[in-house]
């Protein structure tokens, strides 16, 4: 069996790596950057339902989110309808932050799509959503206390 998934980690960590380096400047470190990216993407979305559309438990959601907010990159506001939930929304700064977050992105999609056509990085986009989709349903399953069979 092909090691996909070992593919798949060596390049996330490398960009993680990368996009640490190059974020530093702007004191955004060890992921940061994923959540103020979603929540500019996002205003006003809840941090449960960020944790789950990055795929982290709510604990590690909840301290990137605070060194967020203590930072200046984001703030929560009350929901009007429900105190009880906090939205989250980027502040100045965050949004001054984001087109540089978005040309990052952007160049390493280039850059790992190089000598790629455009049917090619179709069919892999494709097939990474397959792959995703898959492993969320394990992720599901454990994150609610289950134990998978191997």
């Amino acid at each position: 069996m092909k090691e996909i998934l070992r593919e798949i980690g060596m390049i996330a960590r490398a960009l993680d790596s990368i996009s640490n380096i190059e974020f530093k400047q702007y004191d955004l470190t060890k992921g940061q950057y994923l959540y103020l990216v979603r929540i500019y993407e996002n205003p006003g979305i809840i941090q449960e339902k960020l944790a789950e559309m990055i795929k982290v438990d709510r604990t590690t959601a909840a301290r990137a989110i605070k060194k967020l907010e203590m930072n200046g990159f984001i703030e929560k506001k009350d929901d009007p309808h429900n105190k009880k939930i906090k939205k989250l929304f980027p502040t100045e700064k965050g949004q001054q932050v984001y087109p540089f977050l978005k040309r990052e992105n952007d160049h390493s999609n280039r850059s790992a799509l190089e000598g790629f056509s455009e049917r090619e990085a179709d069919t892999l986009y494709n097939l990474l959503q397959k792959v995703r989709k898959n492993i969320e349903r394990d992720w599901e399953f454990v994150k609610k206390g289950n134990e998978r069979t191997y």
